[in-house]
């Protein structure tokens, strides 16, 4: 599909509220997919110049996380502009619903405690090798749309055969990447605003940001679930503008107390 063609995929039973046929993508959408995907970029950047400018676990690992956001955006702004290829989808899911949350959550460990989160950081790579490869080798079960948001749930399953071998799928690995990695940033965000409001209100500001930061994409993929293309790509950049905030914050607050605790450890510079 031409980049400048009018892009109309309708999907019945899908409605949105621009009085456009159901599930049409419009400019409006794709000039967000960019914005959106422009955010994510320079964030990700300018954390790398940060990073290379002083080295730290954390800041890398936020890094790749960053850089993770900003390529599932871009297969997103690919896949609205020029029709989803498997290569395009691909690339969106694993980045985006399988890589990402679980780099932050290695991000977010290392910040506290970076033994630790060297540990986290080796067992998440293992687990994005197996998660890289059930992606790219599962088939669809379901043809993509040509233009409109596909869902993990309509094109692969839970699990795959090669030959006589079954694998775990591609929503397996988005499913247990999703809650575990969500619970490990989001737990940690949380006792540490809780336990520093008093003594560190910057600090614990800047946590509820990432708590934020982490809820703002699933709320707009569960609406674009519902016909709300649009909302995906304004999620995703305010997603990683509300991550990007409080990570500065949280690694930039500093404190009495020593990096014995969770709290303390935020107080590193970034």
């Amino acid at each position: 599909m031409h980049p400048l063609a009018p892009v109309a995929v309708c999907h019945p039973g899908r409605h949105t509220d621009r009085g456009d046929p159901p599930g049409t993508i419009t400019g409006v959408d794709l000039t967000l997919s960019l914005i959106a995907s422009g955010i994510a970029s320079w964030f990700a950047i300018e954390l790398y110049a940060s990073w290379r400018l002083r080295p730290r676990l954390h800041a890398e690992i936020w890094m790749l996380a960053f850089a993770a956001y900003a390529v599932a955006s871009w297969s997103l702004a690919f896949g609205l502009f020029l029709g989803w290829t498997s290569f395009t989808f691909r690339s969106f899911y694993f980045f985006g619903a399988i890589a990402n949350i679980p780099l932050l959550a290695a991000g977010s460990v290392a910040l506290a405690n970076e033994r630790a989160g060297r540990v986290a950081m080796r067992i998440v790579t293992l687990w994005l090798v197996f998660g890289f490869f059930a992606t790219f080798l599962a088939p669809f079960v379901n043809p993509l749309p040509p233009s409109s948001i596909p869902e993990g749930s309509a094109v692969f399953d839970f699990t795959f055969a090669i030959e006589a071998l079954t694998l775990p799928g591609p929503r397996l690995f988005a499913a247990i990447s999703g809650a575990v990695g969500t619970l490990v940033v989001v737990g940690l965000a949380l006792v540490t605003s809780i336990r520093s409001w008093s003594t560190n209100r910057r600090l614990a500001q800047g946590n509820i940001l990432i708590i934020a930061g982490v809820a703002a994409p699933a709320l707009g993929g569960s609406l674009t679930a519902l016909g709300e293309s649009a909302v995906l790509s304004v999620s995703l950049a305010l997603g990683i503008t509300l991550l990007w905030l409080g990570y500065r914050m949280a690694s930039s607050a500093r404190t009495s107390d020593r990096p014995r605790s969770i709290e303390a450890a935020h107080t590193q510079d970034d």
